[in-house]
């Protein structure tokens, strides 16, 4: 068969990245062959212009600021432990387009020194470091990485929801909040961090710099709704000990299962406390093993248990917990970190939808006395799948959502930090607001005859304390 080239291919490898990007139904694969072909014809004419309304049809993706930025941060692997990429590609993007950029090295034990991670910080040119308003997300992904495929409506890959919608989505927003003069350069910076989806080394490393904000939107899948809170977090790990003997003679060990069963159980069938905000207490048993074989009494078990928490504290459910376990022979409980309370949210910008959210962010792990809200594009449900997605329209709606937050901020003078040091020490000092009324006072005049020929006014100043009012 020969393969003639016509307009329409032409038009389609007039485009860079539209090859690459061909999804074809039900799982097709070009023959090699054409492929080839269509690859050489690609480069061979890749130079020609094409006006920039047929570009938009051929190209929606490479044609579109918003699209291509999300493109190219998906198409970056960067699970946990391994960002140094996208934070490189951030740098270079952010400062094509006047942004000041500092990559800030992060190190942390679970991870190898060999392997270089950042936190990008960001802010405008003619900006400022401590900008009152501050956008952020999270830069790296869970395993394993899945390449980037362009769908018509939809757009696929690890992050393409979680959470590298958000990233792309904000800073467009920004980018078209200063375009449009709607912000000044000192109003916002950006910061996109390492380690969220483990440990949160990337956003609790910023603790330890002294940098502090007003109010502080973070970027997560809230399926561009405003979350009102999200659940908190404990982590416990239950170990179980016994003896190991002959599955025949059970009399002659200690079968560690038997007391994980018991332990599991217990936790199980515990009332854990909930709230009509967040729902319910949950508690998962995320990993079980123990034994060695069918026929050998188990010696030693191990359970691995994650509970979100929805109401009370972190402290008043270990204490439920831990006194569901005192009298379970043979285990022993270690609660891991992190661990936090219930996450409670600023949700005051009108003309949102709000939601309450159980996975975790970042919120819990970035100290400071400042606003916090939590917003992005997609859905949590399919974040972290083999199936990951999120839809164009949702990256635009995020960019207009963004902008509204920024506003309805500043337009609602929310950007406010109250000190409780500094305010203390101002409230025992009482400042009298001193006010200088200029009034005419005449000179007495030496005698009569003097007086009346002497018109010169003679001005004094008095003070006047004011008057409290009730």
């Amino acid at each position: 068969m020969r393969l003639h080239t016509s307009p329409s291919l032409l038009a389609l490898s007039a485009a860079p990245l539209v090859v690459n990007s061909l999804q074809l139904p039900f799982g097709i694969q070009l023959p090699a062959v054409i492929d080839s072909r269509l690859t050489s014809l690609k480069s061979s004419i890749s130079q020609i212009q094409v006006p920039s309304f047929i570009n938009k049809i051929i190209d929606p993706t490479g044609s579109s600021p918003l699209l291509s930025l999300h493109r190219d941060l998906v198409a970056i692997p960067s699970v946990t432990g391994d960002e140094e990429k996208v934070a490189k590609f951030l740098e270079k993007y952010l400062t094509s387009k006047n942004f000041h950029v500092e990559l800030i090295p992060v190190e942390s034990p679970e991870y190898p020194s060999s392997k270089k991670r950042y936190n990008v910080f960001a802010y405008p040119e003619g900006g400022s470091k401590s900008a009152p308003i501050l956008l952020t997300s999270h830069i790296d992904t869970v395993p394993p990485f899945l390449p980037f495929k362009d769908g018509l409506r939809t757009v696929y890959g690890r992050g393409s929801c979680d959470a590298k919608a958000s990233v792309a989505s904000q800073i467009i927003a920004v980018e078209e909040l200063l375009s449009q003069k709607h912000i000044t350069e000192d109003t916002i910076s950006l910061l996109f961090v390492v380690g969220e989806e483990t440990t949160g080394d990337g956003m609790r490393h910023i603790n330890t710099l002294n940098m502090k904000w007003e109010a502080v939107v973070f970027g997560e899948p809230t399926e561009l709704k405003l979350a009102v809170g999200h659940k908190g977090l404990a982590m416990l790990e239950v170990e179980a000990k016994g003896k190991a003997s002959h599955s025949g003679y059970p009399s002659l060990g200690v079968n560690a299962n038997s007391h994980m069963i018991n332990a599991l159980y217990k936790l199980d069938h515990l009332h854990l406390p909930s709230s009509d905000l967040l729902g319910n207490t949950t508690l998962n048993v995320g990993i079980m093993n123990g034994g060695v074989a069918a026929n050998v009494i188990p010696a030693f078990a191990r359970a691995e248990i994650a509970i979100r928490i929805a109401a009370k504290t972190f402290k008043e459910v270990k204490d439920i917990v831990d006194g569901a376990l005192k009298d379970v022979e043979g285990i022993e409980a270690t609660w891991k970190k992190p661990y936090y309370d219930p996450v409670f949210c600023d949700h005051d910008i009108e003309g949102f939808e709000t939601i309450a959210t159980s996975y975790g962010t970042d919120i819990p792990n970035l100290n400071g006395d400042h606003k916090k809200y939590l917003y992005g594009p997609g859905s949590i449900l399919v974040a972290h799948g083999d199936n990951e997605k999120i839809d164009k329209s949702d990256l635009y709606e995020a960019v207009k959502g963004y902008k509204r937050i920024v506003k309805g901020i500043l337009n609602a003078k929310a950007v406010v930090v109250h000190d409780p040091a500094k305010e203390e020490a101002a409230a025992a000092v009482v400042v009298e607001e001193v006010v200088q009324v200029k009034i005419d006072v005449p000179e007495a005049p030496a005698n009569k005859a003097e007086g009346k020929n002497d018109k010169e006014e003679h001005v004094e100043y008095v003070t006047i304390l004011p008057v409290d009012t009730p």
